[in-house]
């Protein structure tokens, strides 16, 4: 008998789980809209990304939360923002969601949609170079605020 019991509840589950899975991560928080909070977002993608194995995209993971959560407390200060990392077949997501109202104003909405997309030009630039992907959108009822998202590949 081993020295610990099995992890598996069935020995029949153990023995038909891939012996070399990919690594999945689904790492989630919630952050003040502070100035502050890009650095406990940039702590927490590092710990995230260690302890899965996922340390080739800490460089860019790291500088894009940062970035999302830094331009999201600045549109919002004092109010929370939501911080998401997942990996995915062989995708990592980032996603920060924030309290910024809608504008009814179409010209309201464009000129802030316009100032927060040049806010994230070094986000854009990173993404890019990776050959990801990245946009903001409106928040999904019943939720309220923006979603601003990124893609990487392998």
């Amino acid at each position: 008998m081993p020295p610990y019991p099995s992890a598996a509840p069935c020995p029949a589950v153990e023995a038909s789980a891939p012996r070399f899975a990919s690594p999945r991560a689904a790492v989630s928080l919630t952050l003040p809209g502070h100035p502050r909070s890009s650095a406990v977002a940039r702590g927490a993608v590092t710990a995230a990304l260690r302890a899965h194995g996922l340390t080739a995209y800490r460089w860019p993971a790291v500088l894009i939360a940062a970035e999302l959560v830094a331009v999201a407390g600045v549109l919002t200060p004092g109010r929370d923002l939501y911080l998401s990392l997942r990996y995915r077949d062989d995708v990592l997501r980032l996603l920060v969601w924030d309290q910024h109202p809608h504008h009814p104003v179409p010209a309201a909405e464009a000129l802030c949609g316009g100032r927060r997309r040049r806010a994230l030009w070094l986000l854009a630039a990173v993404v890019d170079d990776w050959g990801g992907e990245w946009g903001t959108c409106e928040a999904s009822p019943p939720q309220r605020g923006t979603k601003s998202w990124v893609t990487l590949p392998r």
